[in-house]
């Protein structure tokens, strides 16, 4: 019962949290972003104390039922591993005990705690076990599910529906697609052969989660008494904690999957209070045991330290001439969404998880290609731009990288400039009116003027107060100069008021 009990929530959550990265119109957030943002090391960047506690006491209680339930991760490698058994009876007892790699474990955690306090946002990315899934499915899954949404709207349309519409698939960023397939490839590999030692030799969070299983007040143990040492449940323990022949259990890497309960065919396994050692039983803690903790202490101390808007797709001007794609320009400071505060709050917070990414729909965020801010999301105008309606990124960050901003607070925050570019600018270069960036300004930061003071009848082109501009992006955007617009943005380090 208990693993039935395990599985179902796990197959609960698992579904949830990937739908809320494969959802673009954004409806299920209101329902189910909760889920992401009790992740454990969002909950960490966030400062959501109130989380924190609660997966703190449910660890100290029921031993690390996090990772085989609540991480999208542990829950992945868990029906890999599930697939790889079903090939024969052998194969589902294909595991086995083996030693903890402590050393491992505590050195990949410090070297995580020290990026985390450096400020090295790709090597926290990277190791996070919550931001790895969130890439897997943003750029490996997801762009299956739009073509698969895009496939219903065809056969929807064709039958006078609307109840699905078109939505682009297109790719991010290369970089960021190729680290999550290699993340996916590898963890899969690990899980399929090896069961959870992803979890734990490498994740951060199961090691931090590990340390305090040790002390969890239900645990699954096993009955001397009644034992036959068949080895059963080590070979059925894809966390290879189980010690069958001196019945010991690890508890800092067991996460109470219950595998080895229904394993048991004599009864000899159950979950509840630890049984009383015996007297005589050893209690020094060796050595190697008191380092290890030391270790742990340490980092630890450190770590606490709607809709989509439809745009056509316009390829021609008029049906006469090719539309070139716009390219992005080199920007001097990445642009950060509003509610980021500033580059280096963003940088010190995101997880590269890429749900807002993925909720984004004016597709004006996407994952960062500079190898500091790599997979860190940052903003670029060559699909849309930040809608003035739209705060969406805001509502879905776990981690506290985009604080929630209202839509008023948006529309008042400089997020970067314009700056404007004479030997791309349409009427200087082609001798025709423009004016599109002055037009579409929301905040009416962009005024033209005739390009030569002393005759009012010269080409006007557009001038910039800085003091008004919010970074939007509309002027880049909508700018007809190709590949390169007369107009770009710049991005601010702080933001600030207007």
């Amino acid at each position: 019962m208990l693993r039935k009990i395990r599985l179902t929530l796990a197959i609960l959550f698992f579904a949830a949290i990937t739908l809320l990265f494969l959802d673009f119109t954004g409806t299920l957030h209101a329902w189910l972003g909760w889920m992401a943002k009790i992740q454990f090391l969002p909950a960490v960047l966030a400062l959501n104390v109130g989380v924190i506690l609660v997966l703190v006491a449910l660890t100290l209680v029921l031993g690390r039922v996090y990772c085989s339930v609540i991480c999208p991760l542990g829950v992945m490698q868990d029906v890999v591993s599930w697939l790889s058994g079903r090939r024969s009876r052998k194969q589902k007892y294909r595991f086995g005990h083996s030693p903890a790699r402590s050393a491992l474990r505590y050195g990949v955690l410090a070297l995580f705690v020290i990026a985390l306090v450096a400020g090295a946002g790709s090597l926290v990315a990277l190791l996070a076990p919550y931001s790895s899934y969130g890439r897997i499915v943003s750029n490996l899954f997801a762009p299956f599910y739009g073509w698969g949404n895009n496939l219903l709207a065809y056969f929807a349309g064709r039958a006078d529906s609307y109840a699905f519409y078109e939505t682009s698939v297109w790719l991010k960023s290369l970089p960021t697609f190729l680290i999550a397939l290699v993340s996916f490839v590898a963890i899969s590999l690990l899980a399929w052969r090896n069961g959870r030692i992803y979890c734990n030799t490498i994740c951060p969070v199961g090691t931090v989660l590990g340390f305090l299983a040790r002390f969890s007040l239900l645990r699954v143990r096993i009955d001397a008494d009644k034992c036959t040492s068949c080895s059963l449940c080590s070979r059925r323990c894809k966390a290879a904690c189980i010690d069958y022949k001196h019945h010991r259990v690890d508890y800092g890497r067991c996460v109470s999957c219950m595998d080895c309960i229904g394993e048991c065919k004599h009864g000899a396994i159950t979950y509840g209070l630890p049984a009383k050692k015996p007297a005589s039983a050893p209690a020094a803690t060796t050595p190697a045991d008191k380092s290890s903790r030391r270790a742990f202490l340490g980092a630890t101390a450190l770590l606490a330290s709607t809709a989509v808007l439809a745009q056509e797709k316009k390829k021609v001007d008029g049906g006469l001439a090719v539309i070139e794609d716009k390219q992005a320009p080199r920007r001097f400071t990445p642009i950060v969404p509003p509610g980021a505060l500033s580059a280096r709050h963003f940088a010190q917070h995101c997880t590269g998880c890429q749900l807002c990414v993925s909720v984004c729909p004016n597709e004006v965020l996407r994952p960062s290609t500079s190898l500091l801010r790599l997979m860190q999301p940052e903003m670029s105008y060559e699909r849309g731009y930040c809608r003035p309606e739209c705060n969406r990124c805001s509502e879905v960050c776990p981690a506290g990288a985009i604080r929630p901003i209202s839509l008023a607070d948006k529309s008042a925050t400089q997020i970067g400039h314009a700056v404007w570019i004479k030997k791309n600018c349409v009427p200087l270069t082609d001798g025709v009116d423009c004016g599109n960036c002055a037009r579409h300004c929301p905040t009416g930061a962009i005024l033209m003027v005739p390009s030569d003071p002393a005759d009012p009848d010269s080409p006007k082109i557009p001038v910039v107060n800085e003091e008004r501009c919010i970074g939007c992006g509309a002027c880049e955007n909508l700018c007809p100069a190709r590949p390169f617009s007369a107009i770009y943005v710049e991005g601010s380090e702080v933001h600030h008021t207007v």
